[in-house]
Formats: C-alpha cells, sequence, structure tokens
C-alpha cells in the first residue's frame, strides 16, 4: 500500500535572482504530525503566490521512485523536499494519477488531484551548477513532475501514514498527459 514518507514545509527563504528576490523552494521534513489545512502544510509558505500555493495548488506530491530518479541522473542525495514537495510519497506513481482523483492520507485528510507542476527558472536555480542548464527541460522531457492537491478535508498527517486512492477516475487525464497536452 502506498505511503507518506515524509510531510515537508520550508526550511527557509532563500535569496533568489528571480523578479521576487526570494525563494521558498528549500523545503525539509517535519517531525511528528503535520497539520494540513484549505491552504497546505501549516508553516509551509510560498514566496510566489501568483504561481504556487492557493487552494488549487495548496499541496505538492512527489515520490520516492522519482526521486530516486533523479539522485541518480544528478549523483546527489536530494531529502524529501528538495523538489519544492510537501509530501515525499512511496508507492504511488503521481505522474499517472487522474485529474479529480482522491487521496485519504491517514485517517482524516483528503487530497484532490489538481494540475501537474509546471518547472520553473527558480528550480533551475536551486539545481544549480552545470545540472542548472537545461534543467526546465530537461525535468519536463521526464515526465515525473509530480501533482499539485487541492485539500477536500484536513486534518493530521504524519510519515509513514498510508495512502489510499478513494475516489478513482477511470478515463480523466492523467497528470503526465494534462502537462503534455
Amino acid at each position: 500500500m502506498p505511503r507518506l514518507v515524509a510531510v515537508c514545509a520550508v526550511h527557509q527563504l532563500r535569496p533568489d535572482a528571480g523578479s521576487l528576490g526570494v525563494t521558498a523552494i528549500d523545503k525539509r521534513a517535519l517531525e511528528g504530525p503535520a497539520r494540513i489545512g484549505p491552504y497546505g502544510v501549516r508553516s509551509d509558505v510560498q514566496a510566489s503566490r501568483k504561481h504556487h500555493g492557493g487552494l488549487d495548488k495548496a499541496v505538492y506530491a512527489y515520490s520516492v521512485e522519482d526521486a530516486e530518479y533523479w539522485q541518480a541522473e544528478l549523483d546527489r542525495d536530494l531529502h524529501p523536499g528538495w523538489f519544492g514537495e510537501n509530501l515525499r510519497v512511496d508507492g504511488l506513481d503521481v505522474n499517472a494519477a487522474r485529474i479529480g482523483e482522491v487521496w485519504r492520507i491517514g485517517d482524516t485528510v483528503e487530497l484532490e488531484v489538481t494540475m501537474p507542476r509546471t518547472p520553473c527558472a527558480t528550480f533551475a536555480r536551486w539545481v544549480g551548477g552545470r545540472d542548472a542548464r537545461g534543467w526546465v527541460k530537461r525535468f519536463s522531457d521526464a515526465g515525473r513532475l509530480g501533482a499539485y492537491l487541492r485539500v477536500r478535508r484536513s486534518g493530521d498527517v504524519q510519515a509513514g501514514d498510508a495512502i489510499e486512492v478513494v475516489r478513482p477516475l477511470e478515463g480523466a487525464p492523467t497528470v503526465l498527459e494534462v502537462y503534455r497536452r
């Protein structure tokens, strides 16, 4: 059964060469239970609310399997939160998740898949070094994007919680199909 490996929130705001001058992509795993409400993980922030956060992008999920792929490609450790994700999940292909499907995490939290992540220049700068050149295209082409989710039911979650797809939507487009349109 799929499970939650880590719940992540911003570790610290970092200077960034983009138009805002700061980024909140540096997320790290939280200890113990974490509250998820309508706007995402309590204590998390987004520097650019134009492109991140809000009700339809309250939570960003990324899989262990995709992180391991990039860890091998980039030859470095990519801890939970490195992709800017709020949830690192195991045993669930988030890119094959269907738009509108609902996940239950633990006993109470319900999240609805809304859209794929769109990689950006801030993400490329975060990757840094020689890997930053062409990063947006490389990340896109690999199709290992992760998914944004809306919070349907608030509650507490923690690492180790089971994840269940409680409302699959056969025939709805997948996260990756939406991105490639």
